[in-house]
């Protein structure tokens, strides 16, 4: 197989891909992002600049362009005209503030993501066109918190979703034993 040839059928294919998710960084959090992407057969391409971490996703099979996310080019090699959604998850917050300034402007319908390190940059991520901002760290503390004091409650969030859920919250109530109910 020659090299070539690969990135000409890579080329082809991304261009006919379309309703898809374009994720811009491959680090920690993409790589998980890719791999729950990837068990639930959805559509992504994605744009790291790396040659290490693009060399995994190539053996993992996914869609890749091997590009810095922050320049237009990169955007519109991964279909961003034709996507329905746009991930940021690179672990500066200003480079995820100018990629998501850039795919605004180039789909004003597409869906931004964007992952923040600091919450004084989640504002600037929605001024900046994302239809949310992410905070990791938050995340992880509120779902250990909750563990910590109200275990029930994460356990049945568990169940309920199969996975850690941004949108939910569940209170746990104690009923005494001689009541109505």
């Amino acid at each position: 197989h020659h090299p070539v040839q690969g990135q000409l059928e890579r080329a082809r294919r991304i261009g006919e891909v379309k309703d898809h998710l374009i994720i811009c960084g491959f680090g920690r959090m993409g790589t998980l992002l890719c791999e729950e992407l990837h068990d639930q057969s959805t559509r992504f391409v994605l744009i790291d600049r790396d040659s290490e971490k693009i060399e995994e996703a190539e053996s993992l099979g996914y869609l890749f362009v091997q590009e810095d996310a922050t320049e237009e080019d990169a955007l519109i090699l991964a279909g961003i005209e034709r996507a329905t959604g746009l991930v940021t998850v690179l672990p500066s917050d200003a480079e995820n503030v100018f990629i998501t300034l850039t795919a605004r402007a180039l789909n004003a319908n597409i869906q931004i993501i964007a992952r923040a390190e600091f919450p004084t940059s989640q504002k600037k991520l929605l001024q900046a066109g994302a239809d949310r901002g992410v905070l990791p760290a938050a995340i992880g503390a509120h779902r250990i918190s909750t563990l910590l004091t109200r275990p029930a409650a994460f356990e049945l969030m568990e169940l309920v979703t199969g996975r850690q859920s941004l949108d939910l919250e569940i209170a746990e109530l104690v009923i005494p034993e001689k009541t109505a109910l």
